[in-house]
């Protein structure tokens, strides 16, 4: 059984026992939350959504924050001495999910 939820604007494929990691939420490390689920596939049974699955329900535990690996972005222009460097790391909660029902 998985479903596909939705959060920060991004959609996952989870299955229980997984851990997730998704754009930063406002959770601390250890409490539990509930997350939108768009479809839901158990077996052959697939239900989907409008546009969520209203008996569905996805319970995600946070596990840790943290900070991705640093991208550069480097902008430039031919000719005209133009370079700009700049690094990022993009900050995620990583999620262990709990139960698919």
């Amino acid at each position: 059984m998985y479903a596909i939820i939705q959060t920060g604007g991004k959609q996952y494929k989870v299955a229980e026992n997984e851990i997730v990691k998704v754009e930063k939420l406002d959770a601390e490390v250890g409490s539990k939350i509930d997350l939108e689920v768009l479809m839901l596939v158990d077996g052959e049974k697939i239900t989907t959504g409008n546009p969520t699955v209203k008996d569905a329900k996805v319970v995600a535990e946070v596990v840790e924050h943290g900070k991705g690996d640093k991208i550069v972005v480097f902008k430039y222009k031919a000719k005209k001495n133009y370079r700009r460097k700049q690094g990022h790391r993009q900050p995620y909660t990583a999620l262990k999910i709990v139960s698919v029902k």
